[in-house]
């Protein structure tokens, strides 16, 4: 063959590779009612982002797709549910989408990939029930949607077994399994055992991760609680290195375990906080990030690539190590482990000035602050005539705080109740006054504290340690064990 020839069907069979890497899909909509300026999000995986808007009714968008791929559609618009709309792609395909209402979840989707024919069939099986729930969900009625939700559970659970076992139906019975996971009493436990059994055995290869999610969620592992000693795991860094949960204390210091993803925004917020929070605490706290990402976006993206503490993935999105310590699978989700490596804190999301308030109490009086990170306490002064105990708040300067008439404290099985506030006014909204660092932009520019103090009826006799609560609602500040 002549060099040139060679040269040219390289150069062909380069690019044939590079369209295969790179083909598309198109969904089309007409969606007449949804109003024009209506924002569409897509997510593949965690990630996800704006992809276009509707404009005249009609929305258009194009994907990268390499294999097949199932995509979550939002539509955030006046009269759209608060839901996602799954669509299942392959490279080449082209679907329809069209409604007559704004309940975008319920839309005809027409399209030749054979796993949203599945789809197709689970929604149709579920319908009426799915339009009862998203009109109630518009009206605010959320209580009223909870059988509903269970009803709807039931019905998918019946006729997924008539189903082929592919990408929607594995999809579908993940979504159970996470309800199942949280669920008190979750009604249908066995039968959703029973369909990951029967999946299991005949899942797609590319799907197994996906089936390990399913099973842990189904037989998660002892939920680890506050004063529980830490169960190590195996994971491995960005070069491949392996590493165990156990490497990260050392000299005696706190071990923060970060559960994150890179689609999470408040995730991505919390990092400059962290990073200050980080590089004061060195020495005496270790930061382990754990991925709960597939591989390719954790190793791949930009953001995992920056991160300063260790950065760690188990391999299986973190579908183990999630059961173990988190009470739900929420990012971000913090647990502090101790020195002798026991649950000190759990902490679920993040707030502005969380850090700065584990810091206070970590470098301060010992106080077990797990509720609310961004409160702490920073004195007491108990003698025979009151107890005073000084606070700071930490939050974003626009936001502001209240602390309740019923706040008190406890000891020695009794209530002490509030007598006087200084630096607030109990039961009226307060605006933190105080900038908290240094930085001119981002979110460490924005956070600000203020400091009160409240004086309470004194103990009858001087405790060891004693609890705070703004009274005896859910959400409300609590701090335990606070020491004297």
């Amino acid at each position: 063959m002549k060099k040139k020839t060679i040269i040219t069907a390289m150069l062909a069979l380069i690019a044939m590779m590079g369209l295969a890497q790179t083909q598309t899909a198109t969904i089309t909509g007409e969606v007449p009612a949804v109003k024009d300026g209506t924002v569409i999000g897509l997510a593949t995986g965690s990630l996800g982002h704006d992809v276009g808007t509707v404009q005249n009714g009609r929305f258009s968008l194009s994907v990268p797709v390499e294999d097949v791929t199932l995509v979550s559609l939002d539509f955030m618009g006046e009269g759209c549910p608060s839901r996602t709309f799954n669509v299942i792609l392959r490279p080449g395909a082209h679907v329809k989408v069209s409604g007559t209402d704004c309940l975008y979840p319920l839309w005809k989707v027409e399209s030749d990939v054979p796993e949203q024919q599945t789809q197709n069939r689970l929604v149709d099986h579920c319908r009426d029930l799915l339009e009862k729930c998203m009109k109630l969900e518009l009206a605010g009625a959320w209580k009223e949607t909870e059988p509903i939700r269970l009803e709807i559970t039931k019905r998918e659970l019946d006729i997924l077994p008539l189903l082929p076992i592919d990408a929607a139906s594995i999809e579908k019975l993940y979504e159970i399994s996470i309800s199942a996971k949280v669920t008190k009493d979750f009604p249908y436990l066995e039968q959703a055992r029973a369909l990951e059994k029967r999946f299991a055995a005949h899942a797609p290869q590319a799907l197994k991760t996906q089936m390990d999610e399913i099973h842990a969620n189904l037989y998660p592992p002892r939920l680890l609680q506050v004063g529980n000693q830490a169960v190590d795991y195996e994971l491995f860094d960005l070069q491949g290195n392996k590493h165990y949960l156990s490497d990260a204390f050392a000299d005696g210091r706190y071990v923060l375990l970060d559960f994150w993803a890179i689609g999470c925004g408040p995730c991505r917020m919390a990092e400059a906080e962290m990073k200050d929070f980080y590089e004061k605490m060195k020495g005496k706290l270790e930061i382990v990030g754990i991925s709960l990402d597939d591989l390719p976006q954790w190793k791949e993206h930009e953001f995992s690539k920056r991160i300063a503490w260790k950065n760690w993935n188990d391999g299986f999105k973190g579908i183990n190590i999630v059961s173990s310590y988190c009470d739900v699978h929420a990012k971000p989700y913090y647990v502090l482990l101790s020195p002798d490596k026991r649950i000190v804190w759990k902490a679920m999301g993040y707030v502005p000035g969380y850090f700065m308030g584990m810091y206070d109490a970590l470098n301060g009086l010992p106080q077990d602050n797990t509720s609310n990170l961004a409160l702490v306490v920073t004195k007491v002064e108990a003698d025979a005539n009151a107890t005073k105990v000084s606070f700071r708040y930490y939050t974003l300067k626009e936001y502001p705080f209240a602390v309740a008439r019923q706040s008190y404290i406890a000891a020695n099985g009794k209530r002490y109740k509030v007598t006087a506030a200084d630096g607030i006014t109990l039961d009226e909204r307060t605006f933190v006054k105080v900038k908290a660092h240094t930085a001119t932009e981002g979110t460490l520019a924005n956070i600000y504290y203020s400091d009160f103090t409240l004086t309470f009826e004194p103990f009858d006799t001087k405790p060891a340690t004693f609890d705070f609560r703004e009274g005896d609602g859910e959400d409300v500040f609590v701090i335990r064990n606070i020491s004297l």
